[in-house]
């Protein structure tokens, strides 16, 4: 593993996808136990996506956490999708790991609602309820995260949740990591927790593997701070750490 610091954010480069995977989980898992050791309870705002997986799956297995205790919310949802279909995020999250562990609360975004500006208000309430401890995220092939594609990621945005359009090569990413066989089966639209919702929580945990990020990497890193490449919101947050692996960080070595 080489580590470097850009600005504020530690970034992690390991030899291998399943080496970032246990990493990012492990650090995760630990900030969780140490959370859990002061407070009553932890709040996550989780993604969805296969880059996560492997995450996801050190997490599950972290001992010594008492989940009963955490809460757990998701940061995206498509509008549109059938009830079961297993693209929809929460669908994702509840078969990577909402219904494998018991976790004190889940909440989830609803995609199927016919009052999108009511669920903002509702999900945007929740989070107000119960403040996040930690985001655990990744960054897309255009530098979003969540639904924040370049044309509508603002990091002063006022909102807490909104409704967007996807942007194509946001779309196409969807293709690409065979959640969809064609772009047109893509949803156009989804609700997304907005920038200064996720960057505003304590800690920050981005995994992000895959050839297919490694331009979206190198410009969260290397490149201006702008939202034309959101993440790089990420350098001004001192408990940020983005885990990459030999594909996503190809360009920082």
């Amino acid at each position: 593993m080489k580590v470097m610091m850009k600005d504020a954010l530690r970034v992690e480069l390991h030899d291998s996808r399943a080496e970032m995977g246990l990493a990012a989980g492990n650090a995760a898992a630990a900030k969780i136990r140490e959370l859990l050791a002061k407070q009553d309870h932890v709040n996550i705002i989780f993604a969805a996506a296969p880059s996560q997986n492997e995450m996801l799956e050190a997490l599950i297995a972290a001992p010594g956490i008492d989940w009963q205790r955490v809460n757990a919310f998701h940061m995206d949802e498509y509008v549109g999708l059938p009830a079961g279909a297993p693209q929809a995020f929460g669908n994702f999250l509840r078969e990577h790991i909402f219904d494998r562990l018991p976790f004190g609360r889940v909440e989830y975004i609803d995609g199927h609602t016919q009052d999108g500006a009511a669920e903002c208000a509702r999900y945007a309430a929740l989070l107000q309820e119960y403040p996040t401890d930690i985001v655990l995220m990744g960054i897309g092939e255009n530098g979003h995260i969540a639904f924040n594609d370049p044309h509508v990621a603002f990091f002063d945005d006022p909102e807490v949740i909104k409704l967007v359009e996807l942007d194509n090569v946001c779309r196409q990413q969807q293709v690409n990591d065979g959640c969809f066989a064609a772009l047109a089966d893509v949803p156009t639209h989804a609700y997304t927790l907005t920038i200064p919702t996720l960057v505003r929580a304590p800690w920050l945990f981005c995994t992000v593997p895959a050839p297919t990020k490694a331009e979206a990497v190198k410009n969260t890193v290397l490149e201006p701070v702008t939202e034309r490449c959101p993440a790089s919101i990420l350098r001004t947050r001192e408990n940020a750490v983005l885990f990459c692996d030999p594909d996503s960080g190809r360009y920082l070595v």
